[in-house]
């Protein structure tokens, strides 16, 4: 184990199976949360419904109100043979990026068969996605022939509304904001009341969340991922930057998101972006100062985000602090606020 987390080996730990979660608490805000306090290291094991407890008035939390999508696509290739598209991004209503499984043999001008619609590979890029066009607009047609695309490590049914937040409202992600899967609308209600200021963005999240690092940790690439920030937003956050008030992150999204879109000499810039930003140690933070997160997989990038945030060995023993109790992990699991 090295100092600063610098190798891939690093974050790699040892979870049984039945840590794992396959269902969500009920209710939502029931789910366990280890409090980390990154000065100290100290540790306390609450309830997610005592979050409000760790927040103050004038904290500003963020949240990321996009919503999960039936990305999941069987199709036939015209041959017959079978073949699993997922959506990535929307290009246009009948343009999207996609992978498609198995397609390492379907080349640009390969068509696809999905119902009554046919799609055409228009190009392939640098990631392996295929831009496929859509003999119509796919929009009205997801829900009849897609499905949710649950982790690969769910094995059990899930209801979609419990793979949603309460807050969603843009269509366009292939997985969850964990994070926020926590919070009720009674919760919710209860901190607005305290006098903590809330505000919203959107990042789709694709596949590359479950994409794992191969090789060593300075070549791997992110996939990109689009959002947008409302000027309310940037607005908010950027005054509370200058007043001195704290911006808490519900969810490694939110992270990105924020940091990708400040600029030392702009501040928060509101609008559409791509990033591809891949937060690791030493990173420095320019716009978070608190965040709300669930349990990440071994040797993901998103532990090494929190290990940037927390730091690497107080991160790492957090973990097996939340081994020793009991805590349930990834999207369906219990959370962790890093205060």
């Amino acid at each position: 184990m090295s100092e600063r987390g610098d190798k891939l080996s690093d974050y790699l730990y040892h979870l049984p199976a039945e840590r794992i979660a396959q269902r969500g608490i009920e209710p939502r805000d029931h789910s366990k949360l280890l409090v980390l306090q990154r000065t100290s290291g100290a540790v306390k094991h609450r309830h997610f419904y005592d979050l409000p407890e760790h927040l103050r008035p004038g904290d500003l939390l963020v949240f990321n109100e996009t919503r999960v999508i039936p990305a999941r696509l069987r199709a036939r290739k015209e041959s017959g043979a079978r073949v699993e598209v997922l959506l990535v991004r929307r290009q246009g209503p009948a343009f999207w990026w996609a992978m498609v499984k198995p397609g390492r043999r379907l080349k640009e001008g390969a068509r696809l068969l999905l119902g009554n619609l046919r799609a055409t590979v228009i190009r392939i890029n640098d990631e392996g996605l295929r831009l496929l066009e859509f003999s119509e607009p796919l929009q009205p047609h997801l829900h009849t022939l897609g499905e949710t695309p649950l982790p690969p490590y769910i094995h059990e049914p899930v209801e979609e509304r419990r793979y949603q937040t309460v807050y969603a409202r843009r269509d366009g992600s292939v997985a969850a904001p964990t994070a926020g899967l926590h919070f009720t609308e009674e919760l919710l209600e209860k901190i607005a009341a305290m006098g903590v200021e809330t505000a919203r963005l959107v990042l789709h999240v694709g596949p590359g969340t479950f994409q794992p690092v191969k090789g060593s940790i300075e070549q791997h690439r992110m996939h990109a991922e689009v959002y947008h920030v409302p000027w309310q937003t940037a607005a908010a956050v950027n005054r509370a930057l200058q007043e001195g008030r704290r911006v808490v992150a519900v969810g490694t999204t939110v992270v990105r998101t924020l940091e990708s879109a400040y600029s030392p000499k702009l501040g928060l810039k509101e609008g559409a972006g791509e990033t591809r930003l891949f937060i690791r140690p030493p990173f420095r933070f320019a716009v978070v100062g608190a965040l709300i997160t669930n349990f990440h997989l071994p040797g993901s990038t998103l532990l090494m985000l929190v290990a940037a945030f927390a730091g690497y060995r107080q991160t790492m023993a957090a973990y097996e602090e939340a081994l020793a109790h009991d805590y349930r992990f990834f999207s369906l699991g219990d959370a962790m606020l890093i205060e």
